[in-house]
């Protein structure tokens, strides 16, 4: 795999103070196909030693549950539409108005749920419901070493796994502000695992969570942070290199997009949210996974997850974010 990068090379040599702001990263590119079980993959099989089990999810789940409106309260809310409505005329503005009453009756009507069918009229909220005997994980990924050999390997390990429960989640230990699929994953020697087992098949998952198959086609680049990571005289320096250049530094050399081992976060819906691991050190981000493309996943409203691990210790818990 041959680094295809020569602008970020020019840009780290009229600058040098960027180099230790720089990290190497793959960008993973993943296109339709099908994968085998021995090869860096997404979605596909995946080979699993002998005398484990195939992981399941016991943690509560996020389940919607609708709640028919009384004809009373449909009523009510359909009256404060139309006055909202008529007061929208009078005034000729576009925007929604209701009165501080309207509000509250709404919400007493709502009763804490978070959005409304108006074509049902249920009250839809959600609510934690634990599974048993546990819902299977879906494979998400498959990394061989030789294909990311600028992580950080444990020893002995050539291969990555990652896995997630294919239900929505929040409040998961230790992932404050997430809602989205609990991500497991398993470093292993490729020795060590055999065929493709019988894998459970998850009941009621959710769809954007389960990834089409895909083959990668892996790419060697080098990262550099957003601007909240840099001094700011620095930043404006490499701002100021790229538009000498005639390109955009967070999109061409800074933050790369799609799924990508190693590398830099974007911190493009937030400011910069440092992840700590309970250890004290700042987690750094292992992994991101897109939405869209061949391997169609929606998460977070067609975002990226991030998987970010401890650089001291590989094996303290991950750290998960939605961008």
């Amino acid at each position: 795999m041959t680094p295809v990068d020569p602008t970020v090379e020019a840009l780290l040599a009229d600058i040098p103070a960027l180099v230790p702001y720089s990290r190497k990263a793959v960008l993973l590119r993943p296109g339709a196909g099908g994968p085998s079980p021995d090869a860096s993959h997404v979605g596909g099989p995946l080979p699993w030693p002998g005398d484990e089990e195939w992981p399941r999810c016991r943690g509560p789940h996020m389940v919607e549950v609708r709640e028919r409106l009384s004809d009373a309260e449909r009523g009510t809310l359909e009256r404060i539409d139309r006055g909202a409505r008529a007061r929208r005329t009078r005034k000729g503005r576009h925007s929604y108005e209701i009165t501080r009453e309207e509000a509250e009756i709404r919400s007493r009507i709502m009763d804490g749920a978070g959005v409304l069918d108006r074509i049902t009229w249920e009250r839809i909220r959600r609510v934690p419901v634990s599974s048993v005997p546990g819902v299977p994980l879906v494979g998400v990924l498959q990394l061989l070493k030789e294909d990311v050999p600028t992580a950080d390997w444990p020893e002995d390990m050539d291969v990555l796994q990652v896995l997630w429960c294919p239900q929505e989640h929040s409040e998961l230990p230790g992932q404050a502000y997430y809602w989205g699929p609990a991500v497991e994953m398993h470093y292993r020697s490729a020795a060590s695992l055999t065929a493709v087992a019988d894998v459970p098949v998850p009941i009621d998952a959710v769809a954007s969570y389960v990834p089409r198959p895909c083959l990668l086609d892996p790419v060697e680049v080098t990262d550099l942070p957003a601007r909240d990571e840099l001094p700011e005289e620095l930043f404006g320096e490499a701002e100021a290199w790229a538009e000498r250049h005639g390109i955009e530094y967070h999109r061409t050399v800074a933050c790369r997009e799609g799924w990508k081992a190693g590398g830099w976060p974007s911190w493009h819906l937030t400011d910069l949210v440092p992840l700590d691991c309970a250890c004290g050190a700042r987690a750094r981000l292992l992994l991101t996974v897109d939405s869209g493309r061949d391997p169609d996943l929606n998460v977070g409203r067609f975002g990226e997850l991030r998987v970010f691990t401890c650089p001291v210790d590989a094996s303290h818990p991950l750290r998960l974010n939605i961008q």
